[in-house]
């Protein structure tokens, strides 16, 4: 099991809950908003078709050789048209920040995130690192370089 040390940030709500796991077999993690102290009684409302940055109060220290992906909650996109517009997002494990999530409203209906709400779900991931090198050629495939599309319907 990796460990994801973690800090509050600088007037973050402590009594809102750490990211967690709601089932045995969960691979997100629930992450929720917690609002700056002049904003957690009225929330933030997103107009449809914005999209705003919902910070959580927290800061991670993730070890080396992982990130932290950022996904949409199934249910509030099904349900509300809620979305995360870089999904999934990225945290390196270098960063030390403040955790915020980008929510976009693609309904057609306002939509209110409440001090607390469960806003998003995250996956700690292993991360391979690349060489890349300049070669004279690419080696051959039965698709070739058919792009968007090629491979069937689209």
């Amino acid at each position: 099991m990796v460990q994801i040390a973690v800090i509050w940030d600088q007037g973050a709500d402590r009594a809102i809950p750490l990211p967690s796991y709601e089932t045995p077999g969960a691979a997100g993690a629930d992450i929720r908003a917690n609002f700056a102290p002049d904003f957690r009684e009225e929330g933030m409302t997103l107009a449809p078709g914005f999209r705003a940055l919902i910070q959580t109060g927290l800061r991670f220290e993730i070890p080396n050789g992982y990130e932290v992906q950022i996904r949409p909650r199934s249910g509030l996109a099904l349900k509300h048209g809620i979305t995360i517009p870089n999904s999934p997002g990225t945290i390196d494990s270098d960063y030390r920040g403040p955790v915020g999530v980008i929510l976009h409203n693609a309904s057609n209906q306002p939509f209110h995130v409440a001090h607390g709400d469960r806003i998003a779900q995250m996956i700690v991931a292993p991360v391979v690192q690349a060489q890349f090198a300049v070669v004279d050629g690419l080696s051959a495939t039965a698709r070739g370089d058919g792009g968007f599309g090629s491979t069937g319907r689209s």
